[in-house]
């Protein structure tokens, strides 16, 4: 009997374990899922949604799709460079995990650098937000660049 009611107690353990999981969304995948999907089936973020995925201290990955110049010059601390001229299935698996979750940017909301690389990466399987304000907005909301330099 005392075999039995521990194993009962194990599995409502394991049970309450998994709910408490399934209910426990990433940040991340909590916007992904509620982001706005524009015409070329990208999904896009804003400013808003951007910070509140850099402060929950998720892993990700942030890449600049800009020239390596523009890069050079100035970025979103924690950006890797990628770009978008070089962003192809090989350097993308070359480049980035599967599993990571990634969020492109360029330098505005004209310039489609990153809906580009965005959907280049969506179409190799990655989980892609485009934070499509970029440099522009970043630095007018009054963030600091750095520079590879």
């Amino acid at each position: 009997m005392k075999k039995y009611l521990t194993l009962i107690v194990g599995i409502i353990i394991l049970v309450a374990l998994i709910g408490c999981k399934e209910i426990q969304q990433s940040v991340f995948d909590e916007i992904y899922q509620n982001a706005k999907v524009t015409g070329y089936g990208i999904k896009e973020i804003t400013y808003e949604e951007f910070v509140k995925i850099r402060n929950s201290k998720e892993v990700y990955v942030l890449l600049d799709v800009l020239s390596t110049e523009s890069f050079n010059n100035r970025h979103i601390p924690g950006a890797k460079s990628f770009p978008l001229g070089e962003i192809n299935s090989f350097s993308a698996e070359k480049r980035i995990s599967k599993n990571v979750r990634v969020i492109v940017y360029c330098a505005s909301f004209s310039c489609q650098a990153s809906t580009a690389a965005a959907k280049l990466l969506s179409s190799f399987g990655y989980k892609v937000l485009d934070y499509k304000g970029g440099l522009e907005e970043w630095g007018d909301k009054g963030n600091k660049f750095v520079s590879a330099e």
